[in-house]
């Protein structure tokens, strides 16, 4: 079973040859605790959202979460259109780290997996800014982008894992999954 809303996770774990059996957005409080670090954040939300939807289903559960870090700064899902702008804004030249946690439980057993890449965007102007967020591809990303569409252009530079970056590392979900007796 994959604990997500995401439609990249489904896309992706199609790439390694999965298909879950069910698919269950887990329903829980993704707000960052007073002082939290990003890391923590990241592994508590994919625990968590793991932990939400165990009891629906005896079988395998996967869940994962993604954040874009600037700084100390954790970068959810943009409220609005200002918001994804604002955090443009703030990566604009810069680099920044994006941390995807994933979480296996199989047979009361939970495994997990911390993947961190580093990205360069290059200097981005107001107009360049104002035409991505008026797409709309920033809906539902973290950090207000998703490196797989027109805001690739933005990063000349990575390192890491582009699928990480996308919503699911494969290489370390593959282990996992196979650790649970799941093969693609």
């Amino acid at each position: 079973m994959l604990a997500s809303a995401s439609p990249r996770r489904l896309e992706l774990l199609a790439q390694i040859g999965v298909v879950p059996d069910a698919v269950i957005p887990a329903d829980i409080d993704e707000t960052p605790r007073r002082a939290e670090t990003p890391r923590a954040y990241v592994a508590r939300m994919a625990a968590e959202k793991a932990q939400a939807v165990v009891g629906l289903d005896e079988g395998v559960v996967l869940a994962a979460d993604t954040t874009v870090v600037a700084g100390r700064r954790i970068l959810g899902k943009p409220a609005d259109e200002a918001e994804a702008g604002a955090f443009l804004k703030l990566l604009s030249g810069r680099r920044h780290r994006v941390l995807t946690a994933v979480t296996v439980i199989a047979q009361g057993r939970a495994r997990h997996r911390m993947v961190e890449t580093i990205i360069r965007f290059r200097p981005l102007n107001a107009d360049e800014i104002g035409a991505y967020v008026a797409g709309g591809d920033w809906r539902g990303k973290a950090g207000g982008y998703g490196i797989q569409g027109p805001a690739a252009a933005f990063a000349p530079w990575m390192q890491g894992s582009f699928t990480a970056v996308v919503g699911l590392p494969l290489a370390e979900t593959a282990t996992l999954l196979a650790a649970a007796g799941v093969t693609g």
